[in-house]
């Protein structure tokens, strides 16, 4: 009886989420979950996270003290891991968030990581209203994958985003930083106070809201910060 219900519970969740590759759409054998092991290997790591002098820390050199940051892949438009992100994005698959967030974590606990001693994880919020309409934020799995794998704690309220500041994708470079200008405030200081944070987004194209966010957790006395996410897109 236990083997028939949990195996019409397979089916009906294979009719929401089909059981195949999200990178190459092949049937996925077992052992396999969310990517083939053939399309995870093939997957384009930059393994810049064992670099202090990576691109993604280069951007930030000069304008904040940020102990570490890493990108997990390199991103471009059509191919494999942008189809993941798709997925966790706008197709309500919460466990691809986790997937990843999780081979992330182990690359940052590398012996040459430049992300050590993590304290507490944080995910880039959502304006509410977007919250409302997609229903969850991408960031909260991916944070929440990366904390299973590191051992740390990670605090979705941490942050909250004040403003539904609007895309900056087209903007010129001093209009991105206006626009996003005090659009997050720290909601329980005690969270966060003396620990080391480590803030986490999808993917970013510019890093003017990236910037914003770790400098209000700057505002918090003690703190120190590092950055994490999937991919920078192309501009």
């Amino acid at each position: 009886m236990f083997t028939t219900v949990t195996k019409y519970a397979g089916d009906f969740f294979n009719l929401f989420y089909p059981n195949v590759c999200l990178v190459c759409s092949r049937g996925l054998l077992t052992g396999e979950n969310i990517v083939c092991f053939r399309c995870e290997s093939e997957l384009p790591y930059t393994n810049n996270w064992n670099h202090l002098d990576n691109p993604l820390m280069k951007r930030f050199w000069g304008r904040l003290d940020l102990k570490g940051a890493a990108v997990l892949y390199h991103f471009h438009k059509g191919e494999g891991v942008q189809h993941l992100i798709h997925q966790l994005k706008y197709k309500g698959r919460k466990d691809v968030g986790e997937y990843i967030g999780k081979r992330f974590g182990y690359k940052l606990l590398e012996p040459d990581s430049v992300i050590k001693n993590v304290d507490v994880i944080v995910p880039v919020p959502l304006h509410w209203k977007k919250l409302k309409q997609r229903g969850y934020n991408q960031c909260d799995y991916l944070a929440k994958g990366l904390a299973e794998v590191m051992k740390v704690d990670w605090k979705a309220d941490a942050l909250v985003r004040m403003k539904d500041n609007v895309s900056q994708t087209k903007m010129h470079k001093l209009d991105r930083w206006t626009n996003v200008a005090g659009i997050f405030e720290v909601a329980d200081e005690q969270l966060l106070k003396n620990k080391h944070v480590l803030l986490v987004d999808d993917v970013i194209t510019t890093s003017a809201t990236t910037e914003e966010c770790l400098q209000t957790i700057l505002k918090v006395p003690g703190t120190t910060v590092s950055f994490a996410t999937i991919g920078v897109a192309e501009r």
